[in-house]
């Protein structure tokens, strides 16, 4: 089939989003895609986020598309107006907002087996006006930061009658000054915007922690002119920088550390926690959890903030929030204007209807097998050329992006012989699914990830699926190219002839190879 006759619906334009459209046109000259995204602008969680010190935790050189780097970033982590800029350039430079369909939600889509083809019911967010359209290949760009968690388990919370809401989605005309805050929770996102809106002593702040976090120092250190030059001007220097900050990420994950590494990792942690808060609080601010157990928290100026007077910490439990403010466990009332969310995101559950063969649906797979669950993260059984970036078990510890570019690239693959007319469609089998998922779980009941309550298991308690448990590495090389004998392929006679014959031309050239030694 010619391309027009194939489309490819791409849900989200955050960078997961756009990275898959830029490389459909870059890798594959493909014009025929469209992206579905609900909110105004392209960058996902850099637009969503925009809360006071939002910034990356990643050095941000290696957090940058590999095939559009940048010298000129200011620090050595972005802030997100200098992200979220960086991704809305990238969208001009490919010309992908043609493509894009903005302020649109995916309802539901579902796949058409006699005609190989996807269904999809979209909504206008603001005049709810539904329409349908087609697609053969479905993308999945939401990534795991969607959805917005509030703690409805605690009573009350729909009581408050101040201003209240998530830091995701932070009100862009709200004024703190002079008011009382409540920021519950202490995990990234708090741990960046409470020193920001204590540095104004006019507002009151009390963070609500649960339990503590590890943290690390994280300094935003500044790049010179001279060092931003270096990058524009000499040839590979921004790429050697580059393969630098990934190897300083990585050979961590290289090398296990012992018992007692991990000992005195631990205690260096302690200490340095310790000697940055005041001594009021050392009594609560070391976790009782294995370091690693939850995501270790990068800090840029949280600890130092707690010695700020407007700033205080409560451990006491909330124990219902009312009309005027919080009623801790102790049962002290304490009096509010605001109360911030720093409460994280649903991650276990996937936000829309999807179904493929059977009246399989992505949530219903999920669930049949206690909590997200896909092979390597990717391709779910009975739901043809469907796709997750940034599915279960893919964030390998060192940048979600490379996971997503390292995911496009086997997408990729998959698609290719769909969008040229040589495969109708490709869907995982359930059994290499099943093998890949017991081996990976079988890894993660050993490592420190089930050793905690975790946001990343399934009811915090459950299956965990998140993180990848090996080095980025073995990532990279298990998707490096599909193994087509673990898919299930509809009229895919060409595209199967067209892999035999590369294969005999490539024992051929490496036999001439070795006969000319």
């Amino acid at each position: 089939m010619s391309e027009i006759q194939r489309r490819v619906a791409i849900i989200g334009a955050g960078i997961s989003g756009l990275s898959q459209a830029i490389a459909l046109k870059s890798k594959l000259g493909f014009q025929n895609f469209t992206l579905y995204e609900k909110g105004s602008e392209v960058g996902g969680v850099w637009r969503a986020n925009t809360y006071p010190g939002c910034s990356s935790d990643i050095p941000i050189h290696w957090y940058s598309l590999s095939s559009d780097l940048y010298p000129y970033w200011n620090k050595s982590h972005g802030l997100q107006p200098e992200i979220q800029a960086y991704w809305i350039e990238l969208s001009k430079k490919y010309n992908l907002y043609p493509h894009i369909a903005f302020n649109t939600k995916v309802l539901s889509v579902e796949w058409d087996n006699a005609r190989q083809q996807y269904t999809l019911v979209v909504e206008d967010v603001f005049s709810g006006k539904r329409m349908t359209s087609l697609a053969h290949v479905v993308v999945s760009a939401i990534g795991i930061l969607e959805a917005p968690r509030i703690p409805y388990e605690i009573p009350g919370v729909r009581k408050f009658q101040g201003a209240s809401f998530h830091s995701a989605r932070w009100p862009g005309l709200i004024d703190l000054q002079n008011k009382r805050v409540a920021v519950i929770g202490n995990a990234s996102s708090g741990a960046q915007f409470v020193p920001s809106i204590s540095e104004d002593p006019s507002v009151e702040v009390v963070n609500f922690i649960r339990s503590p976090t590890w943290f690390n120092t994280r300094p935003h250190i500044p790049y010179s002119d001279t060092e931003k030059w270096i990058f524009a001007n000499i040839p590979l220097a921004m790429r050697l920088h580059r393969a630098w900050i990934m190897f300083w990420l990585l050979y961590p994950f290289l090398l296990p550390m012992s018992d007692k590494a991990l000992q005195k990792r631990r205690e260096a942690m302690t200490k340095y926690i310790l000697d940055n808060i005041p001594s009021r609080y050392h009594g609560h601010m070391i976790p009782d959890h294995p370091l690693g157990c939850k995501r270790i928290v990068a800090n840029s100026g949280f600890l130092a903030s707690l010695h700020r007077p407007n700033l205080m910490l409560n451990f006491d439990g909330i124990a219902e929030i009312v009309e005027k403010g919080i009623i801790t466990k102790l049962g002290e009332m304490l009096p509010f204007d605001v109360i911030i969310y720093a409460t994280g995101f649903i991650a276990d559950r996937y936000p829309m209807h999807i179904q493929g063969l059977n009246g399989v649906t992505v949530q219903g797979y999920y669930d049949a097998h206690g909590g997200p669950t896909a092979y390597i993260g990717t391709a779910i059984p009975n739901i043809p050329n469907f796709y997750l970036i940034s599915g279960p078990n893919t964030a390998t510890r060192i940048s979600s992006l490379f996971s997503a570019e390292v995911q496009v690239a086997y997408i990729l693959q998959l698609i290719e012989p769909v969008l040229t007319g040589s495969a109708s469609s490709f869907t995982v089998k359930a059994t290499p699914t099943d093998a890949y998922n017991a081996k990976l779980q079988e890894r993660m009941s050993r490592s420190v990830f089930v050793q905690c309550h975790s946001w990343a298991r399934t009811n915090d308690t459950g299956k965990a699926y998140y993180p990848f448990p090996w080095p980025a590495t073995v990532f990279w090389w298990w998707l490096r190219k599909p193994i087509w004998d673990h898919y299930v392929a509809v009229g895919a006679e060409k595209c199967a002839r067209a892999r035999q014959i590369k294969a005999v031309k490539n024992i051929l050239k490496y036999t001439g190879v070795l006969m000319l030694l």
